[in-house]
């Protein structure tokens, strides 16, 4: 059949989590409690990071700006899902379908560069501390976060420009609860062949660059930190990164689960489980995981709370 005599697909249909009226509610109101607790974690970490004098350093940099991923990153995936648990009209628009995979992929890329840049971050102040403030200069910060956010984009404008160059006439139903890549490129009635090549190519080439850095940051880390004398050295020296690494390995186990496994042997329920944790349940995750151990954090949160109460006792 010729393109010009194909129906095109101008919106699809996300069939979600599930079709139980019930189950719906219950997802509704937990993912509601999980946006909450994101928006509050990331928002207070960024406000934490601004205000207090102790917290401007180029770790908590980092960290306000993994913060701000976060919130954006769970902003466009949560809400569309909450509205779609109390609508009978599970559609989207193939352009809405196009943008929300475009800012997905350019978050989800950018965090995965932002992570390594902070494990380069605690390479520098583990194995490099005289060096470490000249090293990580606020020019040196603001390159690495530019480069980190340009390379998100990059990333996200190749991929959106390979899903704008297949054809879509049918079906248009899509088992997932957001636009993903995979089963958006299984719906295409046209060749796909070059599109999941380049797909593959720039996950590949981004993905594992970000992944060495990281890998050899920490390789360096625990290295340097196996060389020091003292107990309490090596506690104090391991407890400055404990919460990045717990961080990565919570993106990158589920990030390598739900994109580098092989596409049999496993349910699409099984990769929407897996796609919930990676999406929403880490970003609510990160702020809790640099706070909980954090003493900086936590100290930073008890002083602006004090101040807060004095105030209004004051009034």
């Amino acid at each position: 059949m010729d393109e010009d005599n194909r129906t095109l697909v101008t919106e699809f249909i996300l069939l979600g989590l599930t079709d139980d009226p019930e189950l719906q509610i219950l997802l509704f109101l937990l993912f509601v409690a999980i946006y909450v607790i994101t928006v509050l974690g990331n928002t207070g970490i960024i406000a934490l990071t601004m205000l207090d004098h102790k917290l401007q350093t180029p770790m908590y940099f980092f960290l306000r700006y993994l913060s701000l991923s976060d919130l954006c990153y769970s902003a466009v995936i949560t809400p569309r899902m909450l509205v779609a648990f109390l609508t009978k009209r599970k559609s989207i628009s193939f352009q809405g379908c196009r943008v929300q995979l475009f800012f997905f992929v350019m978050l989800a890329c950018s965090e995965t560069f932002l992570l390594s840049v902070m494990a380069y971050d605690r390479y520098v102040a583990i194995c490099n501390p005289l060096l470490y403030t000249s090293i990580m200069s606020p020019v040196v910060c603001y390159q690495l976060l530019a480069a980190v956010y340009a390379g998100g984009l990059f990333s996200s404008t190749i991929i959106l420009g390979c899903i704008c160059s297949l054809t879509f006439c049918g079906p248009n139903v899509i088992d997932h609860f957001y636009c993903d890549i995979p089963p958006l490129v299984s719906l295409s009635c046209s060749s796909t062949f070059i599109s999941k090549t380049v797909v593959f190519l720039v996950a590949l080439c981004f993905g594992m660059t970000s992944f060495l850095i990281t890998l050899a940051s920490y390789v360096s880390i625990f290295s340097t930190i196996l060389k020091i004398c003292s107990t309490d050295g090596k506690r104090k020296a391991f407890s400055t990164c404990a919460s990045h690494l717990t961080a990565v390995s919570l993106f990158y186990g589920n990030g390598l689960f739900v994109y580098m496994r092989p596409a049999s042997g496993y349910s699409e329920s099984q990769n929407k489980v897996t796609s919930v944790f990676y999406t929403i349940v880490i970003p609510m995750l990160n702020p809790l995981i640099y706070s909980l151990r954090n003493k900086d954090v936590k100290r930073a949160f008890r002083k602006i709370m004090e101040r807060t109460t004095v105030k209004t006792n004051s009034h």
